[in-house]
């Protein structure tokens, strides 16, 4: 129960402060909010893996007293690896992207490329270097006042009951990107979504970005006449 209840930890500070970089990376990137994710709520679950695994190949791997510079390619590899199968898991089924690399150099499927592997390495080594004493510091005193669990549980109870709220959306979303042969970005939808509704002077939901004015199906046959006035026009 413990590890089950530190895992937890890990992955509620992993997932908070990933929602908070992406939060203002958005801002800066397209010069307004946006809620990163396909959950509604302030956290993103694939930062939340990523600081365990983070976490694990620091304390694991100390044992063998490797060089520090082969954990850290570790830590990169396995960061890559995580947003593969993050990456797959939306494209599965149907065409959905929580971003995109398809205009970066050797991407695979517009989910992985090699600068990003190399961010993540980069990462890799600011964590090692900078932010692992502190976290390791976190845990003792998570050990120490383990009553801290009943926020935990509340949290987890709370993720769990978005993940089946957004999971609906998404099945939509995935089924109408099936059934007309395309890929749908979701930040893309949601800042459309956003304009839209500022156009019409309607008030714009930030956290709840597909419960608008408007049922979804009509958001998402905007976005694909916009996909296809934004179509290059094929050369003869």
């Amino acid at each position: 129960m413990n590890k089950f209840l530190t895992f937890i930890f890990i992955f509620f500070i992993g997932s908070t402060a990933g929602w908070v970089l992406e939060l203002f990376y958005r801002r800066i990137d397209h010069g307004k909010w946006v809620n990163p994710g396909f959950l509604v709520g302030p956290y993103l679950p694939i930062y939340g893996f990523g600081l365990c695994i983070l976490t694990f190949c620091y304390t694991f791997f100390q044992r063998f007293n490797l060089s520090p510079i082969i954990v850290i390619l570790l830590m990169g590899l396995f960061m890559t690896i995580i947003e593969l199968i993050g990456g797959e898991f939306f494209l599965h089924g149907g065409g959905v992207k929580l971003w995109d690399y398809s205009d970066r150099w050797l991407n695979y499927k517009g989910i992985i490329c090699p600068l990003f592997s190399a961010i993540w390495t980069v990462c890799g080594g600011l964590y090692y270097y900078l932010l692992a004493p502190h976290v390791l510091r976190a845990l003792d005193w998570f050990n120490d006042n383990l009553s801290f669990s009943f926020i935990l549980g509340t949290f987890f109870g709370v993720i769990i009951l978005d993940f089946v709220y957004s999971t609906k959306l998404l099945v939509k979303v995935r089924k109408y990107a099936k059934d007309n042969d395309l890929v749908v970005k979701y930040e893309e939808l949601k800042i459309q979504i956003e304009e839209a509704q500022k156009n019409f002077e309607k008030k714009y939901s930030f956290i709840f970005a597909f419960k608008q004015s408007k049922p979804l199906k009509e958001y998402l046959e905007e976005y694909k006449e916009k996909l296809k006035l934004n179509k290059p026009k094929s050369v003869k």
